[in-house]
């Protein structure tokens, strides 16, 4: 178990909060401060779940930086987003004074999130951020982010003829529903920690029941 000094991380999380309203320019509502805000959320309560093994000032860190470069989804270097941001992050504890014993551990966490970067998740910390942010694609969030992404994408909310593909392929790039059975349902099977597959079995049944509800109404 280790102990964190709560005044530090209450300091630390409105130095880097304040940053973020300076610099980050991010009109992407589904990676804004909000966003942000709450991975460090679920990852507090998945590292108390866990029985506090991990650091949590290389997670706080980490959960509020973990986009600071995110490319658009349909870029053709999007998985190279979590390398950047893991840089991009370096220098912007540097300027603050972070201490930098901690660095490398949350540029490695930031790096081993991104489901599209592939890289494994080697520390606590990093395991528990990637089930936090791969959280928000699961749940009401991520009901609420898949169709908002999809909207800003100019992607149909789903195949009015075929709404589960079951007579053609399944292309997320074209129907916001088709993501789910592409990706979302999957991302629950990722899960590094005990307490973060708990949550997001919760949440991908949440995502499972609005389908059935969707497919009742049409």
């Amino acid at each position: 178990m280790i102990q964190q000094d709560s005044a530090q991380l209450t300091d630390w999380q409105s130095e880097l909060e304040l940053w973020l309203e300076q610099h980050h320019t991010e009109t992407d509502g589904a990676h804004d401060i909000a966003h942000f805000r709450r991975v460090w959320k679920t990852a507090r309560q998945l590292n108390q779940q866990e029985g506090h093994p991990a650091n949590e000032l290389v997670l706080l860190a980490a959960a509020y930086l973990h986009d600071i470069v995110s490319l658009p989804k349909n870029h053709p270097d999007r998985h190279l987003s979590s390398r950047l941001a893991a840089k991009e992050a370096a220098l912007i504890l540097l300027e603050l004074n972070f201490p930098t014993d901690e660095i490398d551990s949350v540029c490695h966490a930031i790096e081993a999130h991104s489901f599209s970067a592939n890289i494994e998740a080697k520390t606590i910390e990093a395991k528990i951020l990637q089930d936090a942010d791969r959280m928000e694609a699961l749940g009401a969030i991520g009901l609420a982010r898949v169709f908002y992404t999809s909207g800003r994408m100019e992607r149909e909310m789903f195949d009015p003829y075929d709404p589960l593909a079951e007579y053609r392929q399944l292309d997320d790039l074209q129907f916001a529903l088709d993501h789910f059975f592409v990706k979302l349902y999957k991302v629950a099977e990722t899960m590094q920690t005990e307490a973060g597959k708990q949550l997001a079995e919760q949440r991908k049944a949440f995502l499972q029941a609005y389908v059935e509800q969707l497919l009742m109404e049409l």
